[in-house]
């Protein structure tokens, strides 16, 4: 079984910028791009319409492609929670989750120590 990740956008994959795109975290589309040969990956983001569409643009041009866009499929078998099921949730906002601050911005996921616990090694 592939573990499921759920990856908030703002914060987690880009700058805060809402509503619009900030500069990719440092490591993250790396990260993520080596997550998802091995994970499902979910994009969990509060983004909606437009702005949704864009950020999943955003990452298509990257390479990084979802198994989802906040919502899990298969959890449609045996719940009608709304609630996004994953084993891992990566956001800047999660408790827990490395943060690493940025000049001027709001601090963003620190990716190296999230490759370092989830895959067991560094990044370098």
């Amino acid at each position: 079984m592939k573990n499921i990740i759920a990856v908030d956008f703002d914060g987690t994959l880009a700058v805060h910028k809402y509503p619009d795109i900030g500069d990719e975290v440092d490591g993250a589309i790396e990260a993520c791009l080596n997550l998802q040969k091995s994970c499902k990956l979910i994009l969990y983001t509060m983004r909606s319409g437009e702005t949704l569409d864009e950020a999943v643009e955003w990452c298509k041009q990257r390479g990084l492609k979802f198994w989802a866009v906040n919502e899990n499929p298969e959890q449609k078998n045996w719940t009608d929670s709304p609630k996004v099921y994953a084993h891992i949730y990566i956001d800047d906002a999660a408790f827990g989750c490395p943060l690493k601050n940025v000049p001027n911005e709001r601090p963003v996921v620190d990716w190296s120590k999230v490759v370092k616990t989830i895959l067991g090694k560094s990044k370098e």
